[in-house]
């Protein structure tokens, strides 16, 4: 793994600071109120597993021999992490944002949600991010690129140490920064930026969706972030990762964004013990107005979905970068009506869907929270 401490602190601000950088808004419909959809089908975490994400949308019938829209009035939800770990995040995201383009055409949709590494990579945070990732962005002129790139960056070092009335070396500058700086690197920071093509996209997308009652997000709901409801959770994330990203920069634990019970990084719902949990578990569904919870993010021990307290958390993330995660497989989650199942490549399995009836509305939610977690 690649990690340029040295060039991301610098051009952090150079290039992701970007003045006048606003929420945008929300594609199509609210996310958070959609109703009577036919065909729901909800997919994990993908970690630049293009060819297995490839795999699975079509053992879904989403896409056509040629990965081409064909799951005609379908709901498609991905929810989170496409970016990170493997080769080919860039394949898997240019697919999804083609698909989504494409889906309405045929009454479809396609709901990106944002997930913790698709936050992380907003901030610049590049400890999982794959050298195939980086190359991906490089072009034949990726080393006119870095030259300038690096000339900036030893110019502003050299000036920031003359004014502390300290001195440097500039070839032990540019060294550094070779070092940190693989080629493509400085291409796909700008492309990820606030007005790059990628960081612009993740910007528009949501942290959580609510469709026929169910709620879908990347890591889960704790009990402080369910009096957000839907809403709340996007508007806060949106926040975060636009006009509030600086000040996520300086204190990430204390955002709704990178907290550790916050809607991307949460795990309770994965790793609670089911008996224990469930009163807290029917508490929050009730606060977020939901009959059920779908979550990727934490790796389900079996490498298939897994269904928890009684249908009403279904954990989707199955491993499906396969050369990380041993064991694991692509998968996808169907909802059609009360018939809940588990899309693999060799088959399809019947779940237990949760119970009909959806919970009480809540009173309206709290302004979003800002509470440190304990840990991260």
């Amino acid at each position: 793994m690649i990690r340029s401490q040295i060039f991301v602190a610098f051009v952090a601000t150079a290039l992701w600071t970007a003045a006048g950088v606003r929420p945008e808004a929300q594609r199509a419909a609210d996310p958070c109120a959609v109703e009577g959809v036919s065909r729901i089908v909800a997919i994990g975490d993908v970690h630049g597993a293009y060819d297995n994400f490839v795999a699975i949308l079509k053992a879904a019938g989403i896409i056509d021999g040629r990965n081409r829209w064909s799951g005609g009035p379908t709901y498609l939800v991905q929810t989170g992490d496409v970016v990170d770990r493997g080769a080919d995040s860039r394949r898997a995201l240019d697919l999804l944002r083609r698909l989504q383009k494409d889906a309405p055409k045929a009454r479809g949709r396609v709901l990106p949600l944002v997930g913790n590494h698709e936050a992380m990579r907003l901030l610049g945070e590049m400890r999982d991010t794959s050298a195939g990732e980086i190359a991906a962005f490089r072009t034949g002129q990726s080393a006119e690129i870095r030259d300038a790139a690096r000339a900036v960056f030893v110019d502003t070092k050299k000036r920031e140490a003359e004014a502390g009335g300290q001195t440097v070396v500039p070839g032990d500058l540019a060294a550094a920064f070779d070092a940190g700086t693989p080629l493509g690197l400085v291409e796909m920071l700008t492309a990820f930026s606030a007005r790059g093509d990628y960081g612009k996209w993740i910007r528009e997308n949501t942290a959580a969706a609510r469709i026929n009652g169910i709620l879908f997000l990347h890591g889960g709901v704790s009990e402080r972030v369910a009096p957000l409801g839907c809403e709340g959770i996007n508007a806060g994330v949106r926040t975060d990762l636009t006009t509030g990203l600086e000040q996520v920069r300086r204190a990430p634990l204390e955002s709704l964004a990178m907290s550790e019970d916050g809607p991307l990084w949460y795990r309770g719902l994965a790793r609670e013990e089911d008996a224990a949990f469930a009163p807290e578990v029917e508490k929050i569904l009730a606060t977020v107005n939901a009959r059920a919870i779908v979550i990727g993010h934490t790796v389900s021990e079996t490498g298939r979905i897994r269904p928890r307290f009684d249908g009403r958390v279904v954990q989707i993330d199955t491993g499906m970068l396969t050369s990380v995660y041993k064991g694991g497989r692509p998968s996808a989650l169907e909802i059609a009506g009360d018939r809940w199942t588990a899309i693999y490549e060799d088959g399809r399995v019947p779940l237990a869907g949760p119970a009909k009836a959806a919970p009480t509305p809540p009173s309206p939610p709290h302004p979003p929270s800002r509470a440190r977690a304990a840990t991260r």
